[in-house]
């Protein structure tokens, strides 16, 4: 699947414009913002995106893609908006995480925001750096630079919640090939927990759920000896997405 074309340069420069000329848009109070927790999987790691600020009390430092709450936006179109213009992503479905409102979070004001998080495939979408940023990048969560404002504590809130919710429902659909192998799934799985898993119970486990489908095929160009290839049975999954799954503790 090609790369999501990021739509940032219209977008910002629209925006920019609606802000300087919407006497509304213009005066919304600085007190409620959003910001986005995005993950992604890489090579066995979870990462999640970054953007280095360019102007404000976090110049020059990163944290989560974020902004202001304008007067005539909701919460889910503000997060929305700021993934397009900051990043240049477009397509991404969040979920709502948390409202944090510390007395101290922001600098010199009270400020309440509302966390977004999701989970995508970062080989499926191409970064776009926003006007006012001076970076954007993924980070792997273990390998985080210094976050401004209380953003750390969103992202293990985050983490927590994401990792909850691979115990209790599927993941893989989105983030895997059509075709895949079990290890694929295994160290996908073992990413989004932070835990290594034993093979033989993840594979038992998994057989036991009836959520794959053999295709019958085996991986080409293994330098070894070559693997099956699965994939998601959909009607299964759906059914699953509510039921306890793979935990890492868990025994027969």
């Amino acid at each position: 699947m090609p790369p999501h074309q990021g739509t940032l340069a219209n977008i910002t420069e629209r925006e920019t414009t609606e802000l300087a000329t919407d006497p509304m848009r213009a005066s919304a109070k600085r007190t409620i913002s959003v910001d986005n927790v995005l993950f992604g999987c890489e090579d066995g790691a979870l990462k999640v995106l970054l953007i280095k600020h360019g102007s404000g009390e976090s110049l020059g430092h990163w944290g989560l893609p974020g902004d202001w709450l304008q007067a005539d936006e909701n919460l889910e179109t503000a997060a929305v908006r700021v993934l397009r213009a900051r990043a240049g992503l477009d397509d991404i479905v969040l979920e709502q995480l948390q409202s944090f409102s510390s007395l101290d979070r922001y600098p010199g004001e009270r400020t309440i925001t509302t966390a977004f998080y999701a989970l995508i495939r970062p080989d499926e979408y191409l970064l776009a750096q926003g006007q006012d940023e001076l970076g954007v990048a993924w980070f792997t969560v273990s390998e985080m630079p210094e976050l401004i404002f209380d953003h750390a504590k969103i992202v293990n809130w985050a983490i927590a919640r994401l990792r909850h919710k691979v115990q209790h429902e599927p993941v893989g659909l989105d983030l895997l090939p059509k075709k895949f192998t079990l290890l694929e799934l295994q160290r996908l799985y073992e990413a989004l927990l932070g835990t290594a898993l034993d093979k033989p119970n993840f594979r038992r486990k998994i057989t036991k759920m009836n959520i794959l489908n053999d295709c019958n095929e085996k991986q080409r160009g293994a330098a070894h000896r070559a693997a099956s290839l699965f994939s998601f049975n959909q009607e299964r999954y759906e059914q699953l997405s509510n039921n306890a799954f793979i935990r890492p503790d868990s025994s027969d």
